[in-house]
């Protein structure tokens, strides 16, 4: 059904979202809450959606964070609805966690720690025991080592940089790497021409790819069979892009000296050559900031002007408001679609005052700004569009 805009927007948060990104949202046009009903947009970071039954008075999904795989995007997609997400916002978290990750799985941290906490005695003692201990624990150094990077998206940009600031020898892999993500990425990384050419060549090897149906399990057996001996794995991507059988096979063969992740498992619990953490990438106050100002922004564009930025399934598209009657109509991206909604507003007798239309695989989205109000009967005609999958009215309301 299509939606007249109003004046109070209703957003409902599925988990605690930062009070900087919060109080963006005014309060004399939203209201927001973790009990809302008949939202018009939600606000998740964690929380998983999959099973859940999503009203039909949702417009947008925000997702504080990267990952989008606990939001029904493909069920969205049929209803017209952007889920958009916030790309980049916590990735100096991520590159940090995955520089301390380096740095306890080199110097063999976890062991001697545990090791050191299992000591009994007084001072005298303690020391001996930890001299006459600490060559079991001796590790390597990073400057001249050789890190393999599969993805070159925002993390994967930054902890590229920061390995090469630490001496260390880059290797990327992302066959799907933007212009601008490869206009960003220092000449210093040496380009891998397949997956088994960057495990071959790598002593660390580092994930920071989505989980998608292309994904899942990129590292599995035959991967784990190509990679040098005593190679170091960080994974602080999603767990599912590892086969965890895959790794302690790696490690019972020597492949693999140490699996650092994010992602607990009942299967890798306790073993000595994995370092496991509580999914602790994106957990420091300025990426739960940067998270909720950025999804606040996007949300508030796109509910107020319609604007689209940073949305996993819809093109980008953003359109300086040049009346107070703007129509949004999301729509099956299929031949004619721009026509016919053209042809609906001349028959209205509405002056288009700008056009704005994108498209991004089968989904495509059109902005229209008119210099009159839109009838109701036009936008009813419009939904009624074959392809149509949702119509929006936002007029810019006298007093906002």
């Amino acid at each position: 059904m299509p939606e007249r805009a109003h004046k109070v927007f209703r957003i409902l948060t599925l988990n605690q979202i930062s009070p900087l990104g919060l109080k963006l949202f005014d309060a004399g046009h939203y209201k927001v809450g973790s009990d809302i009903s008949e939202p018009d947009a939600i606000l998740v970071r964690s929380h998983n959606m999959l099973q859940m039954d999503i009203p039909a008075s949702v417009k947008a999904i925000g997702r504080a964070g990267a990952g989008t795989n606990n939001v029904p995007v493909k069920e969205m997609n049929v209803r017209g609805v952007p889920v958009f997400n916030t790309p980049g916002a916590n990735a100096n978290a991520v590159k940090e966690l995955v520089l301390a990750g380096l740095l306890m799985a080199s110097r063999n941290l976890i062991p001697a720690i545990r090791f050191t906490d299992s000591l009994q005695g007084d001072n005298a003692t303690l020391h001996k025991l930890a001299e006459e201990s600490k060559k079991q624990f001796a590790g390597i150094e990073l400057p001249g080592r050789t890190l393999g990077i599969i993805g070159l998206g925002a993390v994967g940009r930054l902890v590229a940089d920061a390995a090469l600031r630490l001496g260390m020898k880059v290797m990327g892999y992302d066959p799907n790497i933007t212009v601008d993500a490869a206009w960003n990425l220092s000449s210093e990384v040496k380009r891998a021409e397949s997956i088994e050419d960057l495990l071959r060549n790598s002593e660390f090897v580092t994930l920071h790819v989505p989980l998608l149906d292309t994904t899942r399990h990129l590292i599995n057996h035959e991967l784990v069979r190509n990679m040098k001996n005593g190679t170091i794995l960080l994974n602080f991507s999603r767990d599912g892009i590892v086969d965890e059988n895959a790794v302690l096979e790696g490690i019972e063969s020597g492949k693999i000296k140490y699996y650092v992740c994010d992602f607990p498992s009942q299967l890798l619990q306790h073993h000595d050559a994995v370092i496991t953490l509580p999914h602790l990438g994106a957990s420091t106050l300025e990426a739960e900031e940067n998270c909720a100002v950025m999804v606040a922004n996007q949300m508030i564009d796109y509910l107020e002007h319609g604007n689209i930025i940073n949305a996993v399934n819809f093109p980008n598209i953003t359109m300086e408001r040049g009346s107070p009657y703007r129509l949004a109509v999301a729509n099956a991206n299929v031949p004619n679609m721009l026509g016919q909604i053209s042809t609906g507003m001349a028959k209205a007798g509405l002056n288009i005052h700008n056009m704005g239309n994108k498209s991004r695989g089968e989904m495509a989205y059109t902005l229209v700004d008119v210099d009159s109000p839109v009838p109701q009967k036009t936008i009813d005609e419009i939904a009624a569009i074959n392809g149509v999958l949702m119509v929006r009215y936002l007029p810019i309301l006298a007093g906002q």
